[in-house]
């Protein structure tokens, strides 16, 4: 009987260390090396360096490689197949990442309940719950055929390869693969060796098949998918499903995709029955932005499409020191930049403030085009200004200072809009598919639009953004 023996597997990279060391020799990560116990192979009696026998194949030109097309299997939610790249390509795997509460259960259900009611067969597999669970969240669905569909609590991978190869559903759900295990190991369901064993024998039955699988996964407390890196590398596409669970809007983006592009994003809205696609955000988003001071409408980009999201700042005298930085929805790192430039080039030092910076909605902007919006929002409250397009229309370029948005005589004044990227020498920058932010702003008469093209340095932006009148009064 073969021995057993200690070693400790990087959760990051992989490599296998004899003994355990604060940081991964290999990858160079901390705190990342897990114990396992693994048996000891028998000898096998060849020489050091010496390889088995193996058979030669013969190369094939790429000219004379037949590419088959795939017939991509729509889920029936638009946002998540403009994700997808048009849909789940049969034999692939999707690996769906989120923090707990945010929805992914409830996002891969209705996904199947949809294609139960096209008529495809699926398969649920679930080992964080059990069937009646399931059944609870599926009823409250609204959406295609959620009772209809094929569930499976079980968490031993023989058990779950055997059922795949009896059933052979076009599409199926492993729930999460944090918890299933290979009795072939000794060691505990999520260790690295486990989710590698469990994703690469789940990979062969749907690659073997043609079973579009998605496979939910735990995130970290830091938000980074659970599990060993070579999980990403295995699987074809990686979604990162994000949202805060206080919040009601969810955004599905696409880290890795073999079948489609990663510029793409879905905005989906969390309610009783489920998740609801949110096809023009803008309008929501611009509807509750206010004419405060600290408030900036950003004219963003999420994938290919333009999205406008409030901006906050709060500036307040601290008695701390340092002062706090609190941001949400973008890098606290962008902030502190934004800051040093400000004191630099525009002369609003905050050295002695607390300063404050939120996306409304719950919405994460990570482009560098949020650094003029963040800097006009926290120069505005700063001074105590709101922001105003007065000085920043040019000739022919008449911008309406208030809107009768319901009809009742009733005025409400309109807000700035901006993007750009900020240089640390004062200048702004031009950010990618400007047209496009142009005209969303437009399409909400949010012009005109302070910009890198009229405005090119951050100096002359805040000048026109900020008229010289008294500071604001609440």
């Amino acid at each position: 009987m073969p021995s057993s023996r200690t070693i400790y597997v990087c959760s990051a990279c992989g490599a296998e260390a004899l003994r355990w060391t604060g940081q991964c020799a290999a990858c160079g990560e901390w705190n990342t090396l897990a114990e396992e116990i693994r048996a000891s192979a028998p000898a096998r009696g060849r020489a050091v360096g010496q390889r088995a026998g193996g058979t030669a194949v013969t190369p094939v030109p790429l000219s004379q490689v037949v590419a088959v097309e795939h017939r991509r299997l729509s889920t029936g939610i638009g946002e998540l197949d403009n994700v997808l790249g048009g849909g789940l390509v049969p034999g692939s795997l999707v690996l769906i990442g989120g923090a707990p509460g945010v929805g992914k259960s409830t996002l891969t259900t209705m996904a199947l309940a949809h294609l139960v009611a096209a008529g495809h067969s699926t398969l649920y597999v679930s080992g964080e719950e059990s069937a009646a669970q399931i059944r609870l969240r599926a009823q409250r669905l609204a959406a295609g055929d959620p009772l209809a569909i094929p569930v499976v609590a079980e968490t031993d991978l023989t058990t779950i390869v055997a059922t795949l190869e009896h059933e052979r559903p076009e599409v199926c759900v492993i729930d999460s693969v944090q918890t299933m295990h290979s009795s072939e190991l000794t060691s505990i369901a999520g260790s690295v060796a486990q989710v590698r064993e469990v994703t690469s024998e789940i990979m062969r039955v749907a690659k073997t098949h043609s079973i579009a699988v998605l496979l939910v996964g735990h995130v970290t407390k830091e938000g980074s998918l659970a599990g060993p890196r070579v999980l990403e590398h295995l699987v074809d596409c990686v979604l990162q499903f994000e949202g805060e669970r206080e919040r009601t809007y969810r955004t599905v983006r696409a880290v890795k995709n073999r079948f489609g592009s990663t510029s793409e994003a879905g905005v989906f809205e969390m309610r009783d029955d489920g998740l609801v696609e949110v096809l023009d955000a803008s309008a929501r988003f611009v509807a509750s932005a206010t004419r405060a001071p600290g408030s900036v409408v950003l004219c963003a980009m999420e994938g290919s499409r333009p999205l406008l999201v409030e901006v906050q700042a709060l500036v307040n005298p601290s008695e701390l020191e340092p002062p706090r930085r609190v941001v949400a929805g973008i890098d606290r790192n962008r902030l502190a930049l934004v800051l040093a430039v400000l004191a630099r080039h525009v002369g609003i030092g905050l050295g002695n403030a607390d300063v404050f910076v939120n996306v409304v909605g719950g919405v994460r902007v990570d482009e560098p085009g949020a650094d003029l919006a963040v800097a006009l929002a926290v120069a505005s409250a700063a001074k105590g200004i709101p922001l105003s397009a007065a000085r920043v229309a040019g000739d022919g370029d008449r911008r309406p200072q208030a809107v009768d948005d319901d009809g009742d005589g009733s005025h409400v004044a309109l807000p700035l809009a901006c993007f750009g990227e900020l240089g640390l020498t004062g200048e702004l920058r031009p950010v990618g598919h400007a047209e496009r932010r142009l005209a969303e702003a437009k399409r909400f008469g949010l012009t005109p639009v302070i910009d890198p093209e009229r405005f090119p340095t951050l100096r002359q932006a805040v000048g026109a953004a900020l008229p010289r009148r008294r500071p604001y009064a609440a």
